[in-house]
């Protein structure tokens, strides 16, 4: 189980949330404001629950300083659940996104979902190599062409899942599922659409081939040459 950090400027939901997330064995702690939050943070929560519109400081200002700290889960809530909105949100750094009024069990689940993505000890190469294209996992550091590409943190997510099952075609339910943490009942799918298209703007479209139908597929020579490859191989 994990330490949830809470944060809403409304005592009746922090009650009924924190309430459920000690049923589930979690240590909680508690918010009402983004001042307080930021506060709150010295003490290393493994995910914060966020409350978008709070006094003192906003929940987009506290993600902004969870961001600059460190890659501690968020899961946002707000009453605000536009596809633009939510957009926004994934792309400061969002793990997740809960519009309200929400179930509690639905919280919980999501809770469970980011929690089960914490990382774990690692079992493949610390560099992924792909003909020009270098992926540092540790130090979170990706070169094209030996030139350095800095990445937002979910694009980098999304490149590292990519690059370590080459040749797979992953299912845009498998890559919310593993890179968000999520589920396309929860989250719009075109979110996965979005962040490929932006990452293809920072390391070009070399290595991330369009799989119709079911998703994306990472092709570390190039898509080019294994399309090459192929074409000799039926002459």
């Amino acid at each position: 189980m994990g330490r949830i950090l809470l944060v809403d400027d409304e005592p009746e939901i922090r009650f009924v949330v924190a309430r459920g997330l000690t049923a589930e064995g979690h240590e909680v702690l508690e918010a009402a404001d983004g001042r307080e939050a930021v506060d709150r943070l010295a003490a290393a929560p493994d995910l914060v629950v966020l409350d978008v519109h709070m006094p003192e400081l906003d929940g987009w200002e506290v993600l902004a300083e969870i961001r600059r700290r460190g890659e501690t889960p968020v899961i946002m809530l707000t009453t605000e659940v536009d596809e633009g909105h939510r957009i926004h949100g994934l792309d400061m750094g969002a793990d997740d996104y809960l519009g309200k009024p929400f179930s509690v069990a639905e919280l919980l689940a999501r809770v469970r979902s980011v929690l089960r993505r914490a990382p774990q000890a690692a079992t493949g190469p610390v560099v992924v190599t792909a003909n020009g294209l270098d992926v540092d996992l540790v130090a979170r550091q990706v070169l094209v062409d030996g030139a350095e590409v800095e990445l937002p943190r979910r694009e980098f997510d999304l490149l590292a899942f990519l690059a370590t099952h080459p040749r797979q075609a992953l299912t845009i339910a498998d890559l919310l599922q593993r890179v968000w943490g999520s589920s396309a009942d929860w989250q719009d799918k075109h979110t996965v659409a979005e962040h490929v298209r932006r990452l293809r703007q920072h390391i070009g479209d070399r290595w991330i081939e369009t799989v119709r139908g079911i998703g994306y597929r990472f092709e570390p020579d190039g898509i080019n040459a294994r399309r090459v490859e192929d074409e000799h191989a039926s002459v």
